[in-house]
């Protein structure tokens, strides 16, 4: 007995090992050491200098505005892919007909096989001077500036970003058991309560799955604010590119990135408590 267990162990561990080792490697291992670098100080010609102080994190509020854009555009980015996504993935699970549902779901991978930077520039243009704005011009409307907005970067990062809220919501919509939708209407339930009693209780997990994930990517955030934004919309991803590339203020940087994890834990943490607290009271209301 103890030698079967012992070789499921060795099993185990040779099977956990290279995920571990991965994760030790590309994860732990730099996070340490951006740890370490968060409270040094910033060497004359730049990089790291050892050191030991608070100084890069009494600094943070030079960059409030970089987190302000995060905290504010991450998450209304989310709630946006959320209201269009859960339609979408209704209509995918419950009202498609299953002989095309599977042609249906591959078109919202689809944009997944194409580089987000290619799809990206094809909404600079767009929202570009040579785009919308040109066809506006044409019947009168002068002056509209779409590109380096706020409203830009809102709408590349639905475009960017809707397919990962859409598939957990439609994976737990797949799943909905279609007998407590037939209980609820033969219990005089109209559409409507069956839909906010029945439907939206059961498909909360893949909500809430959808929204942390899509947060989460959103709260480090490079590409669509820069391209986008065009400079006047700065995330936090941003602020961490200049400090490292351009100003090598690499301690400020990784004090920036240590909070931006910080924020990211809290965040992950609060959805899985609100998950667990959903699927540990949830019930179901037929009438």
């Amino acid at each position: 007995m103890r030698a079967m267990n012992r070789k499921r162990n060795l099993a185990t561990a040779a099977l956990v090992a290279p995920a571990a080792a991965w994760l030790a490697v590309f994860l732990v291992l730099p996070f340490i050491a951006m740890l370490v670098f968060a409270f040094g100080e910033r060497a004359p010609e730049g990089g790291y200098q050892p050191a030991f102080t608070f100084a890069q994190f009494a600094n943070l509020p030079t960059r409030a505005t970089a987190f302000w854009n995060t905290l504010m555009l991450a998450p209304a980015g989310a709630l946006l892919c959320l209201l269009v996504a859960y339609p979408t993935a209704y209509y995918l699970a419950v009202k498609a007909n299953p002989r095309y549902r599977l042609i249906l779901v591959s078109l919202v991978v689809v944009p997944f096989w194409t580089s987000l930077l290619v799809r990206t520039y094809a909404w600079m243009y767009i929202l570009g001077s040579r785009g919308i704005p040109n066809l506006l011009s044409m019947i009168g409307i002068e002056d509209v500036r779409l590109l380096n907005t706020p409203g830009a970067v809102l709408l590349g990062i639905v475009y960017g970003y809707l397919p990962l809220m859409i598939m957990p919501i439609y994976v737990s919509l797949e799943r909905l058991d279609r007998r407590l939708l037939e209980a609820s209407a033969d219990l005089g339930a109209k559409p409507v309560s069956t839909f906010f009693g029945v439907t939206l209780p059961l498909s909360l997990p893949g909500v809430m799955t959808g929204v942390a994930l899509v947060t989460i990517l959103l709260l480090g955030e490079y590409l669509i604010p820069q391209l986008l934004g065009g400079g006047k919309v700065f995330f936090i991803g941003n602020a961490l590119v200049d400090l490292f590339l351009q100003s090598r203020n690499w301690p400020f940087g990784s004090a920036i990135a240590v909070t931006l994890v910080a924020v990211v834990v809290v965040v992950l943490m609060l959805a899985m408590r609100i998950a667990w607290k959903i699927a540990g009271t949830r019930q179901v209301d037929l009438v």
